[in-house]
């Protein structure tokens, strides 16, 4: 049995021309171990950003039913030379209901799962169960939707902590739904976090979670109380995801500020292990660091596939059941919007999730 509709598709072209639309598509039955779902319910995280629209400029960008069209600074169009003249489908996560299942997959028919397909922008989309779940009785597609990217990425960054040795963490932007879940597990777990904000407004909302540490980084004293805060959590690994400019930096700095009190003075630092990781790319400039932190420090990028795959089997089926369990409390999402596969390309949709703001999460209904 064939279902049709529609698909997103993301194109660059080497003339630094970005295509994003709408296209008909025709899906046919699942291959064995494959379902195919009615998508419901997808997320617009900054990861599918970086696929859909990367530095493109959609402030100046050609509107249309169904499509945009953008122009990529000229150095971004040489860095992804690998993917010129491809229309990349895009949609990292979704839930919805099984109207086709492969051989193997037959139990589920007629369910509603939350899966990974990276096709999700479309009407159906190809899924492995395997990298799923089936939800439960009761849970909406939009409480599911966003069911695997924030709620393992925060359980990812305690499991990084606990297997690398440290004991607390430090997290910038935290007031996203992702931080949120991160200040929810912290709590339940008894792990020391510190949250850096970017707003009064964004260190109430963390407080009224339950969170110790919130620290506002636009106060003239931010690097002073980020520094009591680290010395008092021992919180030694860092999450950041912002990516460009001075955000690491400031976290190593602080670290070894840390580290550092009442021991003897050091031209190399202290021996205290510090690290930050890299997760996403909110501000798209250069990292910056002013080496002001020793020279016993890491830093690297952080995701979520290559960490599934080094953790293990164990540890992501513990996590997989964590988040299923708390699925509608610790890892409940929240949209600021919500709109069909063309309202998602209409110039004011854009604009607002584009901005990746804290706090403006949009949520894709393809079938209204």
């Amino acid at each position: 049995m064939a279902f049709t509709g529609k698909q997103l598709t993301t194109q660059l072209d080497a003339d630094g021309t970005l295509t994003v639309q709408l296209n008909d598509k025709t899906w046919d039955d699942p291959k064995p171990g494959q379902v195919l779902i009615k998508v419901e319910a997808t997320p617009i995280n900054p990861s599918d950003l970086g696929l859909l629209f990367a530095s493109a400029d959609t402030d100046n960008a050609v509107y249309s039913p169904g499509k945009v069209v953008a122009k990529m600074p000229e150095n971004a169009t040489r860095a992804m030379k690998a993917r010129h003249g491809m229309a990349m489908p895009a949609g990292n996560e979704a839930a919805g209901i099984v109207v086709a299942a492969g051989e193997g997959c037959e139990q589920l028919m007629g369910k509603r799962i939350a899966c990974v397909p990276g096709t999700a922008y479309g009407s159906y989309a190809y899924a492995d169960p395997n990298m799923g779940f089936e939800v439960a009785d009761g849970v909406t597609a939009e409480q599911a939707a966003s069911s695997f990217v924030n709620p393992m990425t925060a359980l990812g960054f305690v499991e990084t902590m606990k297997l690398e040795g440290y004991t607390g963490i430090v997290h910038a932007a935290a007031a996203s739904n992702l931080g949120q879940m991160l200040v929810k597990i912290c709590l339940e777990d008894g792990i020391p976090l510190v949250n850096v904000v970017r707003s009064d407004a964004q260190v109430k909302l963390l407080k009224d979670l339950g969170a110790t540490h919130v620290l506002n980084m636009t106060d003239s004293d931010y690097m002073p109380k980020l520094i009591d805060a680290i010395a008092e959590t021992k919180a030694m690994i860092g999450f950041d995801p912002i990516g460009g400019g001075t955000v690491a930096s400031q976290f190593l700095t602080a670290m070894e500020a840390a580290a550092s009190r009442g021991a003897a003075f050091s031209r190399y630092g202290s021996n205290a292990a510090k690290k930050v990781c890299i997760y996403g790319a909110l501000d798209l400039g250069p990292t910056i660091l002013n080496r002001a932190f020793g020279l016993t420090w890491d830093l690297s990028g952080w995701l979520l596939t290559p960490f599934m795959m080094k953790a293990g089997p164990e540890i992501v089926g513990r996590m997989r059941a964590r988040v299923m369990k708390d699925l509608t409390t610790t890892f409940a999402s929240h949209y600021a919007k919500k709109g069909t596969l063309e309202d998602m390309l209409t110039k004011d949709a854009v604009t607002m999730y584009n901005a990746r703001r804290t706090g403006e999460k949009y949520l894709v209904t393809p079938h209204g």
